[in-house]
């Protein structure tokens, strides 16, 4: 701290408010040590009136402070930048991500609800056919469960009638009671013959509904969820209720009702009239009703009851009640296939909104502001020489970028918002695949807005250079073992993206490209889409194009169509288009021989497995073509096969070396002395083509026969 007495005399006082000001902001101290100057500037020194001399870098180093200060600012406003950029690109994809996932549930409502229906309408059906059958042809079984119940209730019928108070009617029980009126008998009979067939009618029911739990087993289970998940949509209150149908259907053999005219025969209902008709008679006693009365017509009431009589009363109701029911449950599904329809269209016409409309726009958005982040982070990339040229865009050579190296740039130049948006999401899904051996990644993107002038701005998408393409490779002669490589190769590739859920709809050899190692990688995942974002739209290239995608209705087979011909390419060795292909002028007549089931023709260096192989993939049924897991294990077979016969091979051509060898050592001896053979000085060289192995071998047969001549 310097002394007023000590300091210079042109001082500059500054009130004492700012000096506490910036004590507080931290930009000068009252307390610090004396610094040794390194150089030698006039400054005013700065003095402020409480008597001290404040010092701080601001103010030793004002000069530098201003680059300094411009260096701090702009890193800190390129940092709040990637921020906000990232923060951005973070709710793009959010946002992106679940309007796929709508599309995704919108497709699979649109799939399962009609195969929900139908499954609904099978299985009632044939629980409806069944339930008839048992109604219609079992009617034997049936009488033997009601002579069962019979015999099962008799005691406790007779029981239970004994200990029954009658109701509506006032019935005296005792020694001195007047006798009962011809109604009031009546009456109680009546009500003692109810509580029987009542008792009956629930036995009866418990041992139908019994025999027919393995029906409910069998048909009801997964039809009740099926149907809970078709009404759950339905919020109309008029609205039949299919579930409720098949209760009613389940339940018939609850609602089955004996009654006396049913239960009996007509003789013994005649019978009982005239029993009743006697009893009214003039001077005739009536009986007094007690409870050895009333088990006597409980016990009458059983044995007046007909087997047959009520085994065709039961059926003939529970036939009724089934029609009744199946044809109410028809009803039902009839309102809700109408509703569901009505539902669906609208769902379709929701998902071509998303799929058309609502990703696209935010994956541009996506795409925009994941350039606007890496192009702050990394710059702009340095484009090289032109390494390919496609239909969309044209692909550079690039400096190393984003601390990747050697990097290759496609530079897409869209020519309207449809293309744009095609970018975009290819963009999305390539960048949404996680890192894979056998799929060129994508590293960033950045976009030129000042590419031809600025009236066109230009997308650069980084991605790992490759050393060669499939087609190239396969023109300058790539062996058959690197080849089946690249075959096994490209089957795992497709394999990764459909385990993703995304279909690539272009393999092609143009679209395998391989590294230094001839490994081989998928790229161009332009048409690269999940099924449930595919429009049906005729995409991909014609030759390797499969049958069904000219139809628009398709799924991932269409790549497993798509390698039997690249695989014919890759047996066949070289890019000579198939003769059938060959012989189309136009593209519309190569669709036309494709459709009709025109494929490449066999060729003499193919082998059987290779062309099964083949012939399954490209197969016109997309449900006869293989799985892709399928197809690796044949490959890895076929691959196998390959390496054994290459060795076979070699271990021959090695013997008929060896041979060679040994007759030309021991041409000259044979069975006779031999004369030893000098060993001379001078190195010999192995004829060329001779590997290590044949050369050891002719030592050990030279130093063999010299031995053998001594």
């Amino acid at each position: 701290m310097q002394t007023e007495e000590d300091a210079p005399k042109s001082v500059i006082t500054l009130p004492v408010t700012a000096q506490q000001q910036l004590c507080s902001l931290g930009f000068v101290s009252k307390h610090f040590p004396e610094k040794q100057r390194h150089h030698d500037r006039r400054r005013p020194n700065v003095r402020c009136s409480s008597g001290c001399s404040p010092s701080s870098e601001l103010i030793e180093n004002f000069d530098d402070f201003a680059c300094n200060i411009c260096l701090f600012v702009r890193s800190a406003l390129q940092s709040l930048l990637v921020s906000a950029a990232s923060l951005l690109n973070t709710t793009h994809l959010h946002c992106l991500r679940t309007f796929i996932l709508t599309a995704f549930d919108m497709t699979r409502d649109m799939m399962i609800t009609p195969k929900r229906l139908a499954y609904a309408r099978k299985q009632e059906t044939g629980l409806y056919h069944a339930l008839m059958e048992v109604a219609s042809h079992k009617q034997e079984e049936i009488r033997q469960l009601i002579v069962g119940a019979i015999e099962n209730l008799r005691g406790e019928v007779l029981q239970r009638a004994a200990d029954y108070q009658f109701e509506g009617v006032i019935v005296d029980e005792g020694e001195q009671a007047a006798p009962p009126t011809a109604s009031v008998l009546q009456i109680c009979t009546s009500q003692i013959q109810d509580l029987v067939l009542g008792m009956l009618n629930a036995a009866v029911a418990e041992k139908l509904v019994g025999s027919m739990n393995c029906l409910r087993e069998s048909f009801v289970g997964t039809l009740e969820r099926c149907l809970a998940s078709l009404e759950g949509v339905c919020k109309e209150d008029d609205c039949m209720q299919a579930s409720n149908a098949l209760k009613q259907i389940l339940n018939a053999a609850y609602q089955v009702e004996v009654t006396v005219k049913t239960s009996s025969s007509l003789l013994w209902v005649l019978w009982e009239k005239m029993k009743q008709l006697v009893q009214t008679l003039p001077g005739r006693a009536p009986p007094r009703i007690d409870a050895e009365w009333r088990q006597r017509v409980a016990a009458d009431m059983l044995e007046s009851l007909s087997e047959w009589r009520l085994a065709r009363c039961i059926c003939s109701q529970f036939r009724e009640r089934l029609r009744s029911s199946h044809e109410q449950f028809q009803a039902a599904m009839r309102q809700l296939e109408a509703v569901h329809s009505g539902r669906l269209e609208r769902t379709e016409t929701q998902r071509i909104k998303v799929r058309k409309l609502h990703a696209p726009r935010l994956a541009r958005c996506a795409l925009e502001s994941t350039s606007l982040r890496d192009e702050i982070l990394y710059g702009m990339p340095q484009l090289g020489r032109e390494l390919g040229r496609g239909q969309y865009g044209v692909v550079y050579s690039s400096e190393p970028w984003g601390g990747r190296s050697p990097c290759a740039v496609k530079s897409v130049v869209p020519p309207d918002d449809k293309h744009w948006n095609d970018l975009a999401m290819e963009f999305f899904y390539t960048r949404s695949v996680p890192d894979h051996d056998r799929i060129v990644q994508i590293r960033g993107s950045v976009i030129d807005h000042n590419y031809a002038g600025g009236t066109t701005p230009a997308v650069l998408l980084v991605m790992d250079r490759m050393q060669r393409d499939l087609y190239t490779a396969l023109r300058a002669g790539l062996s058959w073992p690197a080849r089946l490589r690249v075959a096994l190769d490209v089957v795992q590739g497709i394999r990764f993206l459909h385990s993703q859920g995304l279909v690539h709809r272009d393999i092609k050899l143009k679209n395998v490209l391989l590294d230094r190692a001839d490994r081989a990688k998928l790229t161009d995942l332009g048409f690269c889409k999940p099924e449930a974002m595919m429009s049906g739209s005729i995409v991909g290239t014609p030759i390797h194009m499969a049958p069904e995608l000219f139809t628009g209705r398709y799924d991932n087979s269409v790549d497993t169509y798509a390698f039997g011909i690249l695989f014919w390419y890759i047996c066949a060795g070289h890019v000579k288009l198939p003769y059938v292909f060959e012989q189309c002028q136009t593209k519309d007549q190569l669709w036309s021989c494709v459709r009709k089931g025109a494929r490449p023709e066999r060729l003499p260096q193919f082998t059987d497995d290779c062309w099964r192989l083949m012939e399954q993939c490209w197969a016109s049924d997309p449900q006869r073509r293989p799985l892709l897991g399928d197809v690796e294990l044949v490959l890895e077979a076929i691959s196998q096969q390959q390496q054994e016969a290459a060795h076979t091979q070699e271990s021959q051509q090695l013997s008929e070396s060896i041979c060679s060898s040994q007759q030309q050592q021991t041409s000259g001896y044979g069975f006779t002395p031999c004369r030893p053979i000098v060993p001379t000085k001078d190195k010999r060289v192995p004829p060329r083509g001779v590997d290590a192995v044949t050369e050891s071998a002719e030592m050990f047969i030279e130093i063999y026969a010299h031995h053998m001549c001594y």
